[in-house]
């Protein structure tokens, strides 16, 4: 293997330069490849090994592999010059412009932006491959989720059905700015669909704007089968695995209102007359502002709470996920604050949750106080 190293402006043929450092040219281009791997590492050399196996392992040669290292401080550099992908290494710039650097290095007509710290399982390539055609703008699947070590932990990140859908979409995603998705390693999107990402100035994170814009693009095609594993350890950016806080929370309203900007003016380029939702009269920002004030430590207002439940009615949910669902809402704006912050702990964490399982938090916590 050979690891070449280049002045910082003097890097050729980049369309991103002045980022790239160093470049392994162990993998090769296939003109072939129908879906490129785009995986983006920053820190992770306890995973970023595992992800790429995962991928190389299927031997798929319609698969290309691009790996770009956001300016590690640990081995992942190391680790990564290992295997046989084009990787490459560039200043720290967020993983927004670590994933535009390798969508710049690959000219597959579909793309997975690949997690370092999650996976494929085997046989996904060949189940994604097999259902991508021209008139795809995104594909989804489920992620199984595990643990730091590769534990099942038990339940998917995302619960989605099977379907082949657009105008359904467009109409759920005009009337509310979202529809079930999973997060950013769970999802193939078309090529065109990616450029969007060039316009976002908002945020360092690919699993935005390009989620809900695709159904205006093409076919969303949805999978229930679980092709991927999805990683909590501690340390990701979606706050899983740690205790919910304010900051965090707050980060995300900010993000959704933003993207749901950029998204509304997308819709007016491309479906002149279709207006999206007001950000602010929307479900997932109502609720989240009920978990922004649990996480700050105030009482939520009982003034807010119609509107709330008059968004999740609207919802399409299981009538069992909204009574839910409305109890825990309930719950939250009259019991204890330390109360409310248990339930609102279950109500964060992966997988499956139920009424069943919000009254035990209740009654774990009544238990333990004195």
């Amino acid at each position: 293997m050979s690891v070449h190293r280049y002045p910082l402006d003097k890097k050729p043929g980049h369309a991103a330069g002045g980022l790239s450092e160093e470049v392994s040219e162990r993998g090769s281009q296939d003109c072939r490849a129908k879906l490129a791997v785009i995986i983006s590492c920053y820190n992770y050399e306890d995973f970023v090994g595992r992800t790429i196996r995962s991928v190389l392992d299927q031997e798929r040669r319609d698969c290309q592999v691009v790996v770009v290292d956001d300016g590690s401080t640990d081995r992942s550099w190391e680790i990564i010059s290992q295997h046989e992908v084009n990787a490459f290494r560039i200043k720290n710039s967020g993983q927004l412009a670590a994933c535009l650097y390798g969508l710049d290095h690959t000219d597959a007509p579909f793309i997975l932006f690949l997690d370092a710290d999650d996976a494929l399982k085997p046989g996904a390539l060949e189940t994604i491959i097999g259902q991508l055609d021209d008139r795809v703008a995104k594909l989804q699947f489920s992620l199984t989720l595990i643990d730091g070590g590769g534990t099942e932990t038990g339940g998917a990140f995302s619960i989605l059905e099977s379907f082949r859908s657009r105008h359904n979409l467009i109409r759920r995603v005009l009337a509310s700015g979202v529809y079930l998705t999973p997060p950013t390693s769970g999802n193939v999107f078309r090529r065109d669909v990616c450029e969007l990402l060039r316009e976002v100035d908002y945020d360092r994170a690919v699993d935005g704007v390009i989620l809900f814009a695709a159904p205006f693009f093409g076919d969303i095609v949805s999978l229930s089968e679980e092709l991927g594993y999805y990683r909590i350890h501690g340390r990701n950016d979606s706050g899983l695995g740690r205790l919910p806080d304010a900051e965090s929370l707050q980060r995300d309203v900010t993000r959704f209102v933003k993207r749901t900007q950029h998204l509304s003016s997308i819709v007016r380029r491309m479906y002149p007359g279709h207006e999206l939702v007001d950000p602010e009269d929307t479900f997932y920002y109502r609720e989240r502002m009920l978990y922004v004030d649990v996480a700050s430590g105030r009482r939520p207002a009982i003034r807010a709470l119609p509107k709330l439940l008059a968004k999740l009615l609207a919802e399409p949910f299981s009538v069992a996920s909204k009574l839910a669902l409305a109890t825990f809402f309930l719950l939250c704006s009259v019991l204890p604050n330390d109360r409310a912050m248990s339930l609102l702990a279950y109500r964060l964490k992966g997988g499956s949750r139920s009424l069943l399982g919000f009254a035990k938090q209740i009654s774990v916590r009544a238990r333990s106080e004195p």
